[in-house]
């Protein structure tokens, strides 16, 4: 199994708190991220009934089994322990002791931020990013067919069929947990409401039109778009609220995690058949997207995502709030760049820059094709190059801040004795200098 991106982060953050959280979907692979980062760590899986009751039954004796610290798979199986677990953490007052994994995102945090509050780094892992795709040694190479696989590890480190798995995974677990969730009583229905999702992937959002096509009232579709969300398998993006002098629309966009899944959904069997569907420009939008989410909480920033549109129709399919300088970016499944492309990046950077004249906003088309340039200011990247560009520009200027920082103190503890760090060698003999007879401590006498 590869390293993942996230490997890093999570050591790190092992050394600043005592807890560490790492939530995503099902078969993400948090199993065997902590496993790789957390090899000397004892493990234990809380989905197997008799750990799970012996855990429920005598919480203090099955922590007592831990002196110093375990790893905790699917935590949210016995919400129970977060208690027991903070007063080990206030007690022992050491970093890195627990590691806790969970799928089911909102049961976990709610118990989290309940119980550990202050005490817990929490980290998302989801399915493959293209970084990590390609160190797969038989990664695929063409767009489509890495959309229609996905990034579910389990499919390319064992070189599975996609459709097989994600078959299998739609059954077991995605109308699994539903049902643990809300206790669906018609899975038909739900199992309509998923793909009625898939359908309107990329696009706003409209709860009630959605409602109505599959026969079920608004609040229960706004419960089950809770629980895809929850499970991470669907994500809404939310409009951009900037004071731009336009009327914007208010209505978010969804989107999915993982494009395989989504295809699956959609009955799409094949790479061939999704080169030629009709919402295969959606597919790659969602793609895209979600490959942003990704390159962003894979290093432990917060999404800052939006999109922009107006009453006029004028969308730009992702922007990115980075601090001073927002990123704009326009998607197309196009293989061939046009000037059309430009058009809405650059109206969306010309209102930014005529409310803050000195903003800096970066304008990014991604597309199909296999050439990234730069066009008249706008970089043009190319969907195989997607993992090469800085989406998390803060999280760079953050660890460049850090090595300097890191460096400063080791050129100081580095400096020989008799030289000053930075400075020229003074003779022993010569003595510190005081402040009185420094050149700067007295004024020159003139002669």
């Amino acid at each position: 199994m590869i390293r993942r991106t996230l490997h890093a982060l999570a050591t790190r953050r092992a050394k600043q708190f005592p807890v560490v959280v790492i939530t995503g979907p099902r078969q993400s692979g948090k199993t065997t991220l902590c496993r790789m980062a957390f090899p000397a760590r004892p493990y234990v899986s809380l989905e197997a009934p008799d750990v799970r009751a012996f855990a429920a039954e005598d919480p203090r004796g099955f922590l007592a089994q831990f002196p110093r610290g375990a790893v905790l798979d699917e935590v949210q199986r016995a919400p129970q322990l977060l208690s027991y677990i903070q007063g080990i953490v206030d007690e022992r007052g050491r970093n890195g002791l627990f590691v806790l994994t969970g799928s089911q995102h909102l049961g976990l945090l709610e118990a989290v931020s309940q119980s550990l509050a202050g005490r817990c780094a929490m980290l998302h892992l989801l399915p493959l990013g293209l970084d990590e795709l390609k160190r797969f040694p038989s990664a695929p190479r063409d767009l489509f067919t890495v959309m229609f696989a996905g990034g579910y590890p389990r499919i390319h480190d064992r070189r599975l069929s996609p459709g097989d798995w994600l078959a299998s995974y739609t059954a077991t677990y995605v109308e699994r947990d539903v049902r643990q969730v809300l206790r669906v009583g018609d899975l038909l229905a739900f199992q309509a409401f998923l793909r009625a999702c898939a359908a309107r992937a990329g696009q706003l959002l409209n709860l009630s039109g959605l409602a109505a096509d599959c026969g079920i009232t608004h609040h229960t579709a706004r419960a089950w778009l809770s629980v895809l969300e929850t499970g991470f398998i669907a994500f809404r993006v939310p409009p951009l609220h900037r004071n731009l002098g336009k009327r914007l629309v208010k209505t978010p966009k969804l989107h999915f995690y993982d494009s395989g899944l989504l295809c699956y959904l959609l009955g799409i069997r094949s790479p061939e058949q999704l080169r030629l569907h009709p919402l295969r420009g959606a597919i790659f939008e969602s793609w895209t997207v979600a490959e942003i989410l990704k390159a962003r909480l894979h290093r432990g920033l917060p999404p800052d995502l939006y999109f922009y549109r107006d009453h006029k129709g004028v969308e730009v399919d992702a922007v990115i709030e980075t601090g001073p300088r927002p990123i704009a970016v326009e998607i197309k499944s196009s293989q061939t760049v046009t000037s059309e492309f430009f058009g809405p990046v650059d109206f969306l950077a010309g209102l930014m820059s005529a409310a803050a004249p000195a903003a800096d906003i970066g304008r990014v088309v991604i597309f199909g094709g296999d050439a990234t340039q730069t066009r008249g200011g706008v970089r043009v990247v190319a969907w195989s190059d997607v993992d090469r560009f800085d989406w998390a520009p803060e999280h760079a200027r953050s660890v460049r801040k850090t090595r300097r920082r890191a460096s400063r103190g080791a050129g100081r503890a580095r400096a020989p004795a008799g030289r000053r760090a930075g400075g020229r060698p003074r003779s022993v003999a010569e003595g510190p200098r005081s402040h009185a007879s420094s050149p700067r401590g007295t004024a020159r006498r003139r002669p």
